[in-house]
């Protein structure tokens, strides 16, 4: 069986899809002859005409592409269901990274039913109430962050924005209410945002945050979930 042959098989046991990191994590490599397997399934993966992405990090069958589309309730072309789940997904990453980095989790009270692959955000948190860090009338703007980091004292240490197609200004403007706290702030986007992120972040009225918000594009996440080793050299 060639390695080829080996990846689809393992996509084929995982339900038709699969994360790199799930990939890396369930195949055999006893059998190949490379000390950087986990590059060769991602080369595998890219250029097999047996499999396509979802999204940076995700992929499927093509023999299993309208069940896999449907168990996402992804309709191709069509942007809400896309946007949907995108969000729930990059939530999802972002999570997963976070626990690796030994930090609690939380993600709002509205997101906590969607489905990250086949898990509710909900039963991947560690809060399913926001800690009370702080007084009422902020705590109320911090609960509405997409996903937030907690350390061991229930203190925030990052605060995640994913944007798919919502104006990047209202998740800076959070950021802005939120910056007396000693964490980082983070925009979650698709790469061609950047140049708008960077063109939000250099009005006047975020001068205060400017220099403690960063863009980060969802290849990166996707990236860093699939080699999360790597977050051992990576500022957050």
């Amino acid at each position: 069986m060639t390695q080829e042959q080996q990846v689809i098989e393992t996509m084929r046991d995982q339900g038709g899809y699969a994360t790199l990191r799930r990939l890396n994590e369930v195949m055999d490599f006893s059998t190949w002859k490379t000390k950087t397997p986990e590059a060769s399934v991602r080369r595998i993966v890219q250029n097999s005409e047996a499999i396509f992405r979802i999204q940076p990090g995700l992929w499927a069958l093509e023999e299993s592409r309208d069940i896999v589309l449907a168990k996402f309730n992804i309709k191709e072309g069509d942007a809400a269901s896309i946007e949907q789940f995108n969000h729930a997904y990059y939530q999802g990453l972002l999570i997963e990274i976070g626990h690796y980095r030994k930090v609690s989790t939380y993600v709002p009270p509205q997101d906590q039913h969607r489905l990250f692959l086949d898990k509710e955000l909900g039963d991947l948190i560690d809060h399913k109430l926001i800690p009370q860090f702080t007084f009422d009338a902020l705590l109320r703007k911090a609960k509405t962050v997409d996903v937030i980091w907690f350390n061991e004292r229930n203190m925030p240490t990052h605060f995640y924005e994913v944007e798919h197609t919502t104006d990047i200004k209202n998740s800076l403007s959070k950021f802005y209410e939120l910056q007396d706290f000693f964490s980082s702030f983070y925009i979650v986007a698709n790469g061609h945002r950047e140049n708008e992120f960077n063109d939000k972040i250099n009005a006047s009225v975020f001068s205060p945050i400017k220099k403690r918000v960063e863009f980060i594009s969802y290849d990166k996440v996707a990236s860093l979930h699939s080699n999360l080793s790597q977050l051992n050299a990576c500022d957050w």
